[in-house]
């Protein structure tokens, strides 16, 4: 271990990247908490900062590669400025083949996604010039409770209830990067809620890999259901959201617990990640087209309205022509109001990285394109048809692409921008659909 000068006392500033899922969104507001609590402050650049940090996203190789890629520029930045720190952590961290390759770069701290609450005692180290500080914890201990959170700010916050997850698919590495499934006390999920209200949050999104397996485990016997009940009472939580279910999980009692709570939002995200039953079990997702179909109608007869929308893969190893016509006639079947599509990419360490058949990039792209347009033509025709009627929105704020203008969140999880007063952010109004595009919905004040 080399030992490297140590960092400026007077300049404690931090830059947090974030890649990946809300989870990691999630987690960097803990990182930005723990960083305050031992005395850094955000730094508006990374140029200003003496800390940066990466938390990082592996579910596919361009998001690793977008990762590799800011590091290169911090690297060479930190040539100008050697007392900068660089700590890396997140889903990549968690994999021993990119920490080897992260000694190239000359990270100073390296991390997981199970020790997050260990990084101020890394840091501390690392100031003193211990050089590189590695502390990566391959199983998952107990959940630590509580940990300090500097929010994004808003009037919507993320809130976790699990962590890791246990179904093993066979081209996921979640399950090796975020360990086995762990369930929050109800209790501390709710203190922590209550605490959002009481900072004037106004809705939440319950977080975890499968929220419909909460409660395994724990020796109260509460289920997801239970718990989204339990939430709704609490007094200043107006909306309540929740990603992701598993279709294998999707039990009649959710669903007739977003039919009855007025509090829980009338949108769900359901991964089906392919059409085809033949696939379907090479991914090892332990359920059949069949019976996505019937859980998905299921959600539309007992919740009018309701918006389903969904993860899909294609070019999976041996995926067929007739395979991937399978996925586009599930497409037609179900009608996404909105679709995450992505071409499948071998992770090391999964089973489906090892299979037979994997398919050329032309043919993932290809089968890809076909994909979007289909879901694309469907959500514009979906949006078509809400003109002229009336949303009920979460004001958010000013537009991001106009901000003239500002923006909101319909129940189903729609964005629609339309014209008003600043000092109606963080109500609940009604708004009429005046014009829809395939992503973005236009409005007026009702």
């Amino acid at each position: 271990m080399s030992m490297r000068p140590q960092a400026k006392e007077h300049d404690k500033s931090y830059y947090v990247y974030t890649y990946g899922c809300q989870m990691n969104v999630r987690d960097s507001e803990v990182i930005r908490g723990l960083l305050e609590g031992c005395g850094y402050h955000a730094a508006s650049s990374p140029e200003e900062a003496s800390l940066i940090v990466f938390n990082t996203c592996s579910v596919r190789h361009s998001a690793e590669n977008k990762v590799y890629g800011k590091l290169g520029e911090i690297t060479a930045l930190r040539r100008k400025d050697p007392d900068k720190l660089i700590a890396f952590g997140g889903c990549m961290a968690q994999l021993p083949e990119v920490r080897q390759k992260l000694k190239k770069h000359n990270v100073d701290i390296i991390f997981g996604t199970l020790n997050i609450h260990e990084l101020p005692g890394l840091i501390r180290r690392a100031e003193e010039g211990q050089h590189p500080v590695v502390q990566v914890w391959d199983k998952a201990g107990s959940i630590i409770e509580p940990l300090p959170s500097k929010r994004s700010g808003g009037y919507s916050a993320f809130v976790n209830i699990m962590f890791g997850c246990n179904n093993f698919c066979s081209y996921c590495i979640v399950p090796y990067t975020r360990g086995r499934e762990r369930s929050r006390e109800a209790r501390d999920i709710i203190k922590e809620i209550r605490e959002l209200a009481q900072a004037g949050y106004k809705e939440v999104t319950l977080l975890g890999q499968n929220v419909n397996s909460y409660g395994r485990g724990l020796d109260e016997p509460i289920d997801f259901p239970d718990l989204l009940n339990m939430v709704s009472e609490v007094d200043g939580i107006e909306r309540i959201r929740f990603t992701t279910s598993h279709p294998k999980d999707l039990s009649d009692k959710l669903i007739d617990t977003m039919a009855d709570n007025p509090k829980v939002c009338e949108h769900i995200h359901v991964a089906m990640q392919s059409g085809s039953n033949r696939i379907l079990k090479l991914m090892n997702r332990g359920y059949t087209r069949e019976h996505y179909l019937e859980r998905t109608m299921a959600l539309r007869q007992r919740i009018p309205g309701v918006a389903i929308s969904t993860d899909i893969i294609v070019g999976f190893p041996g995926e067929s022509e007739q395979d991937f016509l399978d996925t586009l006639d599930m497409v037609q079947k179900v009608r996404f109001d909105s679709a995450f599509t992505f071409m499948y990419s071998p992770r090391t360490g999964t089973k489906a990285a090892e299979m037979e058949d994997q398919l050329p990039v032309e043919v993932k792209r290809s089968r890809l394109h076909q994909l979007t347009q289909l879901q694309y033509a469907i959500a514009l025709e979906i949006n078509r048809g809400l003109e002229g009627k009336y949303e009920e929105v979460l004001v958010e704020g000013p537009s991001k692409t106009d901000p003239s203008k500002l923006t909101s969140r319909s129940r189903t999880n729609r964005i629609i921008i339309f014209s008003g007063p600043d000092d109606i952010a963080g109500q609940i109004i009604r708004v009429k659909i005046t014009e829809a595009r395939t992503f973005s919905l236009f409005g007026e004040i009702a």
